[in-house]
């Protein structure tokens, strides 16, 4: 059974907060946070996000740069990513301007979230794991269709089940110049507890910080 290389790319608030109330953007990381972003998304074969996500940006980071778009195509790659929304009542607005971007588009949902989008044309692709995600065979279904690594961008609940469950095996922070202190959630508090991390790379690019780490397994 494979598994796609899984890695998480978040940029966080020197206080570990993902936005700066629920279902905001996030409009903290600078030009060079979203190249890097971008860079990670060229990276992937699928992109993984919530539906939160989604609602906050009504829209999602496409392939776009030149020099990324050529080395995706040198790599056998799509020219995009399929972009997979992950939600269990698949409760998203056809009007967004995500369903007008030139990707191709997944949902992860449950049986019940999926009646609402059969045999429309929204998605391309549609991963149902009855009642509840479970994220074990969405990852086993990913690597059937040939999907060798997958790039999570949010939100917060997503990473925490990735986490828990073990699908993770990288994770990239951007660490932003900015506290918002008190009233607002803490990622912390939706990831697991004990997670072992080695850090592979830090590369500190104005005020920012950026972070590679490898997730301990065990």
């Amino acid at each position: 059974m494979v598994h796609p290389y899984c890695t998480v790319v978040l940029a966080i608030t020197a206080d570990g907060k993902l936005s700066d109330a629920p279902l905001s953007p996030a409009r903290f990381g600078s030009a060079t946070d979203l190249a890097h972003l971008e860079a990670q998304v060229a990276q992937a074969d699928a992109v993984l996000f919530g539906a939160g996500t989604l609602r906050a940006y009504q829209t999602t980071v496409t392939v776009r740069d030149r020099t990324l778009c050529t080395q995706r195509h040198k790599r056998g790659q799509t020219p995009q990513p399929i972009h997979y929304v992950c939600s269990r009542q698949a409760d998203l607005d056809p009007r967004w301007r995500f369903f007008q971007q030139p990707t191709p588009r997944g949902l992860i949902t449950t049986t019940r979230g999926a009646t609402h989008w059969q045999g429309r044309p929204e998605f391309n692709a549609i991963i149902t794991t009855g009642e509840a995600i479970d994220w074990g065979q969405v990852c086993s279904i990913l690597g059937d269709q040939g999907i060798e690594r997958v790039a999570v961008l949010g939100g917060g609940q997503i990473v925490g089940s990735l986490l828990r469950g073990g699908w993770v095996d990288e994770l990239c922070l951007t660490l932003c110049p900015l506290i918002l202190g008190e009233g607002v959630p803490w990622l912390a508090e939706q990831l697991p507890a004990g997670v072992g991390l080695e850090l592979l790379a830090c590369e500190a690019i104005a005020s920012e910080v950026f972070l590679r780490y490898r997730v301990m397994r065990g």
